[in-house]
């Protein structure tokens, strides 16, 4: 991946972390703000793909139909994980996590991971219609590097379980 293209995701993935930091967290945010966010970071994510993804006219065509499709379940994805996020701050905050709460947003976890494998399954075929084997991989590539990253930075402002 192109230099710029890593500065991008690295700064998409800061961005894009939930804050711990003193008890608030990107939620508490005013929704225009975090709605403005959010577009600007799938823009970006766009111009990254396309950067990286050397299409043709005719796979172009075919592909960013599918490609905003998949973001938009991606985003269903997503939201899961912030409402993961949120309640798992509260009960950190209030220091109100219970095994059982602990072991309920546990297995939420794993649904969503589940959820984002079937995701990615379900596009394959879809997406080998219009692009070649390598061209597939290299976006599932790509997607998977951002959602690392994304991940990562998540990983790191989430304080393990008291």
């Amino acid at each position: 991946m192109k230099n710029t293209s890593c500065a991008l995701l690295l700064l998409a993935a800061v961005l894009a972390a939930p804050a711990f930091a003193q008890g608030k967290l990107a939620a508490d945010r005013p929704a225009d703000s975090m709605q403005i966010l959010r577009e600007k970071l799938m823009a970006d994510k766009k111009l990254v793909v396309a950067a990286n993804m050397d299409l043709t006219q005719a796979e172009a065509k075919g592909f960013w139909p599918l490609y905003e499709e998949y973001q938009k379940e991606l985003h269903a994805i997503n939201d899961r994980i912030a409402m993961l996020m949120v309640s798992y701050a509260k009960e950190y905050d209030a220091r109100s996590l219970t095994d059982a709460k602990a072991m309920q947003l546990l297995d939420e976890v794993i649904a969503v991971d589940e959820a984002e494998s079937r995701l990615k399954r379900s596009f394959v075929p879809r997406l080998s219609k219009v692009l070649t084997g390598r061209k597939v991989a290299r976006y599932l590539q790509i997607e998977n590097k951002i959602r690392a990253i994304v991940k990562y930075e998540i990983a790191g402002e989430v304080p393990l379980a008291p």
